[in-house]
């Protein structure tokens, strides 16, 4: 813990100081102090001044155009017909959609008018990846990718980057096409910005994993259910629930993939629908705790069962923070939280009110799950992350999944 003592703690000015801070946090919130302990309150000292910056320096952006109109249709029940009056015919729909053709001034003042989606919403420039017809490299972590063998045995020089890449991305044809693809339909949940080209390095590494190793059954949709997502969290009990999850969620044409996040990316969790591969998990293990393994896995998984055919093919989940605004991330939130806990019990047991183990341990016997499940969902509810700090499984997720965490992996 070298880095708390000697780190001098002041206004965040730079984005070197930046970096730092958050590494600092991570490291901090990896030990969960006590809030009143000398930790505790340097963790709150330095989240504070994080925030302070960011909102210097990352002032809100307004959403994308396209994601507006797709939160208004979620709020509103629509589907892709009722936008007709708004937007043209059934083709023109789907085309804004699907982002192949620009909204028009005619459709802003349309949509705005009948829709209450702002004219500044609409106007906002298309977001970086959109119509680019060349990739820029030097804006992808490419030091930390070759670092932890995303290419291979190829190694970074000026000639070898369009080798490198091509064959990183060989999956979806080209780099152009990825980026195509992350524009398209994506959903970003997350209090701080985050660097889009390594989100799509990761993504593509966790698709290219799934694909040399696509030993899967094919996927049946609707297949995912609340009544599947609680027996695959009953395998929490066991020693190595965690891979026996991995194991029932491939038998179901489901593929879980452990990848650690890249730098500023804030990374829980995703859930990816990608052409010519099954739904794909992907978790980071940025906390190494059994309760937060089974939150994030049920979480994406809920995606897959809500979400799977709704238009967006990529979301990512930085699940340290709650997300109030979107229909999409309270449904999964809701489903994740019932098939670990379901509401009817917690609402009859004292582990809603008192924050004692021998509640915990009670209410995860008559559930039949992992008590951390339990424990983590006390400590949620209350906002009290000092409760039960020996009961939510620390350190005990990222050892199972040896294949992953040896090699060239780093978790910072």
């Amino acid at each position: 813990m070298e880095i708390i003592t000697t780190m001098e703690i002041k206004v965040i000015k730079t984005e070197e100081e930046y970096n730092k801070a958050l590494g600092l946090i991570e490291e901090l919130m990896s030990i969960d102090p006590d809030p009143d302990s000398t930790e505790g309150e340097k963790l709150a000292l330095i989240v504070a001044l994080v925030k302070d910056y960011e909102a210097r320096r990352y002032p809100t952006p307004l959403p994308d155009p396209i994601e507006a109109i797709l939160f208004r249709m979620d709020q509103l029940g629509l589907k892709p017909q009722d936008l007709v009056p708004y937007i043209g015919n059934k083709s023109k729909v789907s085309e804004v959609l699907s982002r192949k053709r620009d909204l028009t001034v005619s459709m802003m003042r349309a949509l705005e008018s009948g829709l209450g989606i702002p004219a500044k919403i609409l106007l906002q420039k298309p977001d970086e990846f959109k119509n680019q017809m060349v990739i820029n490299y030097d804006r992808f972590p490419i030091k930390e990718m070759v670092k932890r063998g995303y290419f291979g045995n190829i190694k970074k020089s000026a000639d070898d980057l369009n080798k490198m890449f091509s064959s990183f991305f060989s999956l979806v044809d080209a780099p152009e096409k990825a980026a195509v693809l992350f524009r398209k339909t994506q959903y970003i949940r997350s209090s701080r910005p985050m660097n889009n080209h390594a989100l799509l390095a990761w993504s593509v590494k966790v698709a290219n994993t799934v694909a040399k190793n696509n030993n899967y059954t094919e996927y049946i949709n609707g297949s995912v259910d609340l009544n599947f997502m609680q027996e695959i969290v009953k395998l929490s009990i066991n020693d190595n629930g965690p891979l026996l999850a991995r194991e029932s969620l491939r038998t179901k044409g489901i593929a879980l993939v452990i990848e650690p996040h890249l730098p500023n990316t804030y990374l829980d969790g995703a859930a990816l629908f990608m052409d010519k591969l099954p739904p794909i998990i992907g978790l980071t293990l940025r906390y190494d705790r059994l309760d937060g393994f089974w939150f994030n896995l049920m979480h994406e998984l809920a995606h897959i069962a809500i979400h799977k055919r709704n238009g967006i093919n990529l979301f990512f989940d930085d699940l340290s923070v709650e997300d109030k605004t979107s229909p999409i991330e309270k449904e999964a939130d809701a489903l994740a939280s019932e098939a670990l806990v379901p509401k009817d019990m917690w609402d009859k047991s004292p582990a809603k009110l008192v924050p004692s183990e021998t509640a915990a341990y009670a209410l995860a016997k008559q559930i039949g799950v992992h008590v951390a499940i339990v424990a983590g969902k006390m400590r949620f509810e209350k906002s009290r992350y000092k409760y039960l700090n020996s009961l939510v499984g620390n350190n005990n997720v990222r050892r199972l999944f040896t294949e992953t965490t040896t090699e060239n992996h780093v978790y910072a």
